[in-house]
């Protein structure tokens, strides 16, 4: 299936219009009506007309898999929309049928010419004959490097995700029955065509294909072995911007611990008071003996402390400044803001956009509005209603293990005490799970037309709830009960519990799953047909995205900005969980789940922002937990200083802090000067292109 079938193939780039194939079906199968219909049916590649197109080799990028019950000519028609030319309505891709015509698979790839137009709408920028990184012109081609072979110009991520771009864009140009399916199922004019298809039951799933020499490379290069360094050029080349930039901000994230991880062991090792703060959050003896020096001592704590949200903030701002780099080397500086098509999920009445001229679905705001308001809205105060009374549920536990404790005194009920913290540990990731769902239906029923719009309402909702889910009882336990031993023990249960947790459901029961349950189901020799090798492809769970993994750095984040000045191994434990989590994640995504789509980014996005805030909250919070500190209050007392005057002192060094945090991200720029710079000659160069464009449009 590796070459094209000259003949066989089918002629994806003639002018057959949507009435032809309709017509076609009505005739016997097998009769030919044309030479159109001839080469169309083949059991080879599709064909294209363009002679820059044409290639001995053709690559497979996406398998599509039909449902069990689609009829030929469905099918038959389906590989005819997908080569159809996209001034005709099709995708002006390659399709090929697989071993059997009338099969459940369709093999999916992508001539030149049509990975060259929608790499310039995509905005990505690649080498210019002078070297240098230019937003890439389909009319300029010529010039940039190794444009004439799209393996080396276009990453496997990028050429997989054009495909998908392609195939979602695909909508109706008029109203069309389809083939083999009932009425029911008939095509609106501006339909998403992809989307009817998925709901009639014709496509189950689409994704791209794994290349096993490029896999094992990557895998040998990356978590096999013994180095430290991270292949983050072959991670984006083969997963795509989105998975790259999650890698590389974990490596960086990680390495970034080193720093804290140092001087908390410094601060435990030289203060014997510190020490025996570890070992009472770990014996649970200190929620039931309250002592003078309970609270963080001046020393030790007050340097953790302003470390901690000094630290936060040079972090974010290299990690910005990295990004910019990483994002010009990767190509995705400059993508382009455009008035895309709706969303495959975008529902509304057929009308005309005032903005782009375009039919399309119209949705009006003040309904998606309502929607946000009546529903949304009181839904997620539902789950975080559910989160205070787990918090009160906590509370109510913690209170009578400690009575039965003082009762019997033992190992057993020592034990015992941390039976609550564990319990609401558990809680907690479990209502998180369902409410990940939750959101997402909520975001669905939203219906946002843009995928940006979606993704960012999505991941608000996920945010929000996540911070109060993980961050509401410590802050209550600090700020509320100002209990400060108990904060401590149940940051230790929190850093303890959680990232045992996260390594059994993230890694160890999928590699179970897989290896005793899934790989039996999949076995394959070299010498098997290599549509079946797609098959056993799809055998794999999807990649369930890197939501989970995001939200597992930020809580990660949140612990040590905000808390570590009662805790200093917060770092410690950090950094240990992550130095496995690198390689953890890496042989979760080659190995246990399917590959994903990835579209390209220039940065984290709105985790980035996540990030920032919890930042900027991390001085709040250790000003205050250094308020609670014994020895400061004791000063304060012998400086004969108010309960309003120590608050508005707080209040004080709290601000001159931000101050601090606001002229350390003014002094590190975003990006280097070098990324600026090229940042603005690409923008220029876009600029005069469009314009020499447009004088040409004019002439002729």
């Amino acid at each position: 299936m590796s070459k094209a079938s000259g003949d066989e193939g089918g002629n994806g780039g003639s002018s057959e219009t949507a009435q032809q194939v309709e017509e076609e079906e009505k005739t016997p199968a097998g009769k030919v009506l044309s030479k159109l219909s001839t080469t169309t049916i083949g059991p080879g590649w599709t064909k294209v007309s363009c002679p820059c197109c044409v290639s001995e080799r053709v690559e497979p990028l996406v398998l599509v898999k039909l449902g069990d019950k689609v009829r030929p000519e469905t099918k038959r028609w389906l590989i005819r929309l997908i080569g159809a030319p996209q001034k005709d309505g099709g995708a002006a891709l390659l399709a090929h049928p697989g071993e059997d015509a009338s099969g459940d698979i369709i093999v999916v790839s992508a001539p030149r010419c049509t990975l060259l137009r929608a790499t310039e709408e995509l905005g990505l920028c690649k080498t210019y004959s002078t070297g240098d990184m230019e937003a890439f012109s389909y009319n300029d081609r010529d010039n940039f490097k190794d444009s004439d072979n799209m393996e080396v110009f276009l990453t496997l991520a990028e050429r997989q995700h054009i495909v998908k771009y392609e195939l979602d864009g695909l909508r109706a140009q008029r109203d069309l029955r389809i083939p083999g399916l009932s009425d029911s199922h008939t095509l609106q004019h501006r339909d998403n065509i992809w989307q009817k298809l998925s709901s009639a039951g014709v496509i189950m799933d689409t994704f791209p294909l794994h290349n096993p020499d490029k896999l094992k490379d990557l895998s040998e290069a990356w978590y096999s072995g013994n180095q430290l360094a991270q292949p983050l050029d072959s991670v984006n080349g083969y997963f795509g911007s989105s998975v790259a930039f999650y890698f590389s901000f974990l490596d960086f994230y990680t390495w970034s611990l080193l720093p804290p991880a140092m001087l908390g062991l410094s601060i435990t090792y030289f203060s014997g008071e510190v020490q025996t703060e570890m070992e009472e959050s770990v014996s649970g003896s200190g929620v039931t003996v309250v002592e003078d020096d309970s609270g963080p001592a001046v020393s030790g704590h007050m340097i953790q402390a302003v470390f901690s949200m000094l630290w936060s903030t040079v972090v974010m701002e290299l990690w910005k400044r990295r990004s910019s780099s990483l994002s010009y080397r990767w190509g995705t500086l400059h993508l382009a803001e455009r008035f895309a098509e709706p969303r495959p999920g975008f529902q509304g009445d057929i009308g005309m956009n005032p903005v782009t001229g375009r039919v399309e679905p119209l949705f009006p705001e003040w309904q998606r509005d309502l929607r946000m308001a009546l529903v949304s809205v009181p839904v997620v105060g539902l789950f975080l209603g559910l989160v205070v009374l787990g918090m009160l549920g906590f509370y109510w536990g913690e209170a009578q293990v400690q009575e039965l404790h003082k009762d019997w005194d033992s190992l057993l009920s020592q034990t015992l005490l941390y039976t609550p913290s564990v319990l609401h540990i558990v809680y907690t990731n479990v209502l998180a799970t369902v409410y990940k769902t939750v959101a997402q239906s909520l975001t669905e029923y939203e219906n946002h037309r843009e995928e940006s719009a979606f993704q960012n309402h999505l991941t608000a909702k996920v945010l929000v709830f996540t911070f109060f889910n993980y961050f509401a009882v410590l802050f209550h336990i600090a700020f509320f009960k100002q209990d400060v031993p108990l904060l401590r023990k149940r940051l230790a249960s929190l850093l303890i519990v959680t990232q045992l947790v996260n390594q059994v459901t993230e890694v160890v029961i999928p590699f179970l799953v897989d290896r005793f349950i899934s790989a039996p189901h999949r076995t394959e020799r070299e010498d098997d047909p290599e549509e079946d090798k797609f098959r056993n492809q799809s055998t794999l769970p999807a990649f369930p995205g890197l939501f989970a993994e995001y939200i597992e750095l930020l809580v990660q984040f949140g612990y040590l900005s905000l808390f570590s000045c009662v805790y200093p191994l917060t770092a410690v434990l950090l950094l240990i969980n992550n130095l496995t989590e690198i390689r953890s994640d890496a042989y979760k995504i080659c190995k246990l789940f399917r590959k994903p789509f990835s579209a390209p980014v220039a940065n984290m996005g709105v985790w980035q922002i996540a990030f920032e805030v919890l930042s900027f909250v991390s001085v709040v919070s250790n000003c205050w937990l250094l308020l609670l500190s014994p020895r400061l209050q004791e000063l304060f007392q012998e400086g004969g200083m108010s309960s309003t005057n120590i608050l508005l002192l707080a209040v004080l060094v709290e601000h001159v802090l931000i101050l601090v945090k606001v002229v350390l991200a003014v002094l590190i720029p975003d990006e280097p000067d070098w990324i600026r710079k090229k940042r603005e000659h690409i923008e220029y160069t876009s600029m005069q292109a469009l314009r020499q464009q447009k004088l040409h449009s004019e002439e002729s």
